[in-house]
Order: C-alpha cells, then sequence, then structure tokens
C-alpha cells in the first residue's frame, strides 16, 4: 500500500492547482487531444503540427501526464488517456472549448481578485473589465466567441444526461427558457417525437437558432420567441425547462422567473430546473468550484438542496423530485402548491 505524501506535499499540489489547470487549457486551445486520436506522438511532432516550441509544449503535455491528463511512454511519445478523450473536439460531451474559456487570460484576471469578492460581496469581474460579464462577452468578439462554445460545449455534455435522466414523454408543450440557440430543446424533441417545443431567449440569440433546430429534424415542432424572461415567459405550455439559467441570479431575481413559469403553465404543468446541487458537509464536489465562479461573475450562486426547496416556495412551486443524472447536474422537478 503506497503511503500518502505528507501534509506539505499535498498542499504544495492544490496550490499547483491552477498550473495543472492552465496547462490543460493550452491543450484544449492546440487540440492537442485531436491530434492524438490516431495515436501516440512525440512532443516534436505535436509541436511541428501546432506551431509552437517543441520542447516547451513537452513540459506542458510532462505536467499533464503526471495527473493522468494524457500518458508518456518510454519512447517520450503521448497518447490519450480517459481523462484526455473529453479533450477531443469531437467526442461526445466534449469538454475542449470548455477547458478553453476556463483558463482564458480574462478568467485568471478576474480570479486573482477572488479576495475582492469576498470582502464585498460583489463580482471582481466588474471590477478587473469595467462592465457585467455578459456585457464584456457581448461586446468583445473573441472573449465572446470562447464563451459561447464553452457553453455549447458544456450543454452538449449536460443534455445528453437529461435526455437520457428524464421522460419527456407525457409532455405537450415544453418551452425551454433561456434556452440559447436550442441544444437542449433540440436533443429533446429529436428523442420525441410527439413534444413541440418553445424556444425561448433574448431575440438576438434565438435569432441564431434556427440552423441547429433544422439540423435536429425538429424546426416543425419548434417555435423560436424572443423576449426577456424577467418581464413574460410563453404562455400555455405544459412544462417549462431552465437549464444552468438559475444559478446566475440572485434569490429575488430567481423568484420573479419562476412566478412567471408558474403563472404561464397549464394546470398541472411543471417546472423543471437543471442544475449541480451543492452536498452539505465537506463532500467534495464541483459545485463547491462553480460556485466561486459564480461569485465572481454574477450575482447567483449554487445551491443546496433546502435552499432550491425555500426558492421555490417562494415562488409558489414545491420540489416534487429530484432526478440525478451522469453528469454532475440534478433535474429538480417543481409543481405549483
Amino acid at each position: 500500500m503506497t503511503q500518502a505524501p505528507p501534509p506539505p506535499v499535498q498542499l504544495m499540489q492544490l496550490l499547483f492547482g491552477f498550473a495543472v489547470s492552465r496547462a490543460i487549457g493550452v491543450c484544449a486551445e492546440l487540440y492537442i487531444a485531436d491530434l492524438l486520436k490516431d495515436g501516440a506522438k512525440t512532443a516534436e511532432e505535436l509541436a511541428q503540427r501546432s506551431h509552437v516550441h517543441a520542447r516547451s509544449l513537452y513540459r506542458v503535455l510532462r505536467a499533464c501526464a503526471s495527473v493522468g491528463v494524457f500518458s508518456e511512454d518510454a519512447e517520450k511519445k503521448f497518447s490519450l488517456t480517459p481523462l484526455a478523450e473529453p479533450l477531443r473536439s469531437d467526442s461526445a460531451g466534449s469538454l475542449r472549448a470548455f477547458a478553453e474559456m476556463i483558463t482564458t487570460d480574462w478568467q485568471f484576471q478576474t480570479w486573482a481578485e477572488l479576495s475582492y469578492s469576498v470582502k464585498t460581496g460583489m463580482p471582481s469581474f466588474e471590477k478587473v473589465h469595467g462592465m457585467p460579464a455578459f456585457d464584456y462577452f457581448w461586446s468583445n468578439a473573441h472573449a465572446g466567441r470562447v464563451f459561447n462554445d464553452a457553453m455549447t460545449s458544456n450543454s452538449a455534455f449536460s443534455s445528453v444526461a437529461v435526455v437520457t435522466g428524464y421522460d419527456f414523454s407525457s409532455i405537450s408543450v415544453l418551452a425551454d427558457i433561456g434556452g440559447g440557440h436550442g441544444f437542449l430543446l433540440a436533443s429533446i424533441l429529436a428523442k420525441y417525437n410527439t413534444v413541440k417545443g418553445v424556444l425561448y431567449d433574448m431575440p438576438a440569440i434565438v435569432s441564431e437558432a434556427e440552423k441547429l433546430i433544422k439540423t435536429h429534424g425538429v424546426s416543425e415542432r419548434c417555435e423560436l420567441v424572443g423576449g426577456n424572461f424577467f418581464e413574460r415567459v410563453p404562455v400555455g405550455c405544459d412544462a417549462y425547462i431552465m437549464k444552468h439559467i438559475i444559478h446566475d441570479w440572485d434569490d429575488d431575481q430567481c423568484v420573479t422567473l419562476l412566478q412567471n413559469c408558474r403563472n404561464a403553465m397549464t394546470d398541472g404543468g411543471k417546472v423543471l430546473v437543471v442544475e449541480m446541487i451543492v452536498p452539505e458537509g465537506n463532500e467534495p464536489s464541483p459545485a463547491k468550484l462553480l460556485d466561486l465562479q459564480m461569485l465572481q461573475y454574477l450575482p447567483g450562486c449554487e445551491r443546496t438542496e433546502q435552499e432550491y426547496r425555500q426558492l421555490f416556495n417562494n415562488a409558489g412551486l414545491e420540489l416534487n423530485r429530484i432526478i440525478p443524472t451522469t453528469s454532475p447536474f440534478s433535474i429538480l422537478e417543481c409543481v405549483s402548491q
């Protein structure tokens, strides 16, 4: 049995977590996993294809391999590992774009001001970049592309888990609130051919969803509607789904949004919230780290089961059941009180 390193060594490894994250991010930017899908290659071969400095790339790959992302053999060739597979852009549930986004310079600049958020309770992103996060992504073409690609990547990862984890067959009309370009809704409609859908988001966003909806072959059953979900949502649907929306906003904003859905849905309707649930106690969870991201970016937060119950109750909804999925996300099914 291998003896665990002493606490100072373990702590040092944790303190260098930012180095691991950034190294993985560089590999994601360079599409290294894509270059390895046909077999092992040396750093020199990978550097030639990526147009970067070979020795420096080797050092990055060696660091990644030390934590199980890629593997180095005796001939100094690197190959894919199970942890590296999700970095392929063509893998099911690829996290390549998410890995690139989460380790950008504007991310690290924001994280450098975490203490500001802790002291003030305000998003450090606005202090660093001079505007709210969403405004920054809309006004900065490169950052906007990286962010949108990451959200699409993350959506693909979690959407598969939602589609396979919940039975939508009893739903006649499903509204995806804040559904972006419609990947989740299109995936649901493609599997359940008796369900009709309404994709609802800001007009500039839903205007770009038509191609994706058409690609899934569900255009005839999917209506695209633009609007502000804090003001209203489409009326008369028997289910409203929100994926990665509630965690963006504070409690008062969430209650307004949830009430809009409750008031708009048909009798016996449901509200489906797809989010991570923060476990109590010392249990490790990506939700606890994502919560720090939210602290610095937006007025929202990740919530515990009890906090969700209270939030829904304040909106006139009751948490009926929680459906775990194969991803870190759960589906919280709510009904009217």
